[in-house]
């Protein structure tokens, strides 16, 4: 698919961004200009109540020393500089977040999809969504056609106080055929120190299945226990040869009847080159998604003319089992992290320590 990143750069009639943000707010679609004004009036009494006596003071000074002493009047200079700079900072952030709104609207339409600016508390099968709190989808874009996509960034919250934490990611969402085995695919690319996953959960390690070739230096594919050769039915070369070449720096899922893309970043931005390997990411995998469509699960149906060839979908059936997957295959088990084991022995040998020297 070509990719027309035209709206990302060109440059844009602020006349209507300002009309594009006003529909916007008038459909409900962005919070209303009520609450920012409040916020401003609200910091603006707050900061003339400290700053004019402060002023004041300065300006009286100068003059009553007299206009030998005008250097007293630089700290009334360079506050009012600084104050200048805040309230520019904060328009230009303001028309910034309006004008991404309408670069991402436009490029959108030009690619056949369509931009909303976001959810609260999504409702996605994925690893990422059912984790903290303050769930909230940023810039989503979509297509229905040839194969339902969804681009969109993520935040959600975790901790509280000083330990509160954001975590953003970026994510590509596309719609299967068929619901399949709960399958992850964890990047080794973006793992981080000491080799340490960088998906949010842990995962269950006998649950990992090594593949042939060098896929192994690329993923750490993990399938339900009894999925096995579910995970090679899917996962052929030729299928594997895709991820690798197009998609080695993303971690992937495959749960119910989604496949997720994740980056610990956001994917649905201004930067055309994101979007061109996205899309060209996209069109790799789908390429070889068809095949997964004719995979069914053989536990799902008794009437077996023979011992079950778990998902091959010549297996001579008496009755062809229907779509969907069985209990034991809908969801991976999760792990204790390493760290968590890494605390408990180090707890256990202070404790053997603090025993042993009193």
């Amino acid at each position: 698919m070509t990719v027309d990143t035209t709206a990302l750069t060109q440059p844009i009639d602020r006349a209507k961004v300002r009309a594009f943000t006003k529909a916007l707010r008038e459909k409900g679609m962005l919070q209303s200009r009520a609450f920012t004004i409040i916020v401003f009036a609200f910091v603006g009494i707050v900061g003339a109540l400290i700053l004019v006596p402060t002023l004041a003071a300065i300006v009286s000074t100068a003059f009553t020393r007299g206009s030998g002493n005008v250097i007293v009047l630089l700290p009334l200079l360079l506050l009012v500089a600084i104050v200048g700079f805040l309230a520019w900072a904060l328009f230009r952030g303001l028309g910034g977040a309006a004008a991404r709104r309408y670069r991402l609207s436009l490029f959108a339409s030009a690619n056949g999809m369509t931009w909303h600016p976001g959810f609260s508390n999504p409702r996605r099968p994925g690893m990422i969504f059912d984790l903290g709190r303050n769930q909230e989808l940023h810039d989503v874009l979509r297509r229905e056609r040839p194969r339902s996509l969804e681009v969109a960034n993520y935040t959600y919250e975790t901790g509280s106080g000083k330990s509160k934490q954001t975590h953003r990611w970026g994510y590509v969402a596309l719609r299967l055929d068929t619901p399949l085995p709960h399958i992850v695919l964890d990047a080794v690319g973006n793992n981080g120190l000491f080799g340490g996953s960088n998906l949010p959960i842990t995962l269950g390690r006998d649950q990992r299945l090594s593949l042939e070739g060098d896929f192994d230096t690329h993923f750490s594919l993990y399938c339900p226990e009894g999925y096995e050769r579910d995970a090679l039915y899917l996962f052929t070369p030729d299928v594997m040869a895709r991820f690798v070449d197009n998609a080695a720096a993303l971690d992937v899922e495959i749960v119910d009847d989604w496949l997720f893309l994740y980056a610990k970043r956001d994917l649905s931005t201004l930067d055309p080159a994101t979007w061109r390997w996205l899309f060209a990411t996209v069109d790799a995998i789908d390429d070889k998604l068809a095949q997964w469509a004719r995979w069914r699960d053989e536990r799902l149906t008794s009437s077996s003319a023979g011992p079950a060839s778990a998902g091959r979908a010549t297996a001579p059936l008496l009755t062809p089992p229907p779509a969907g997957v069985a209990r034991e295959g809908r969801r991976l088990k999760r792990g204790f992290p390493m760290w968590t084991f890494v605390a408990l022995a180090a707890f256990g040998a202070w404790c053997v320590f603090s025993f042993f020297t009193r």
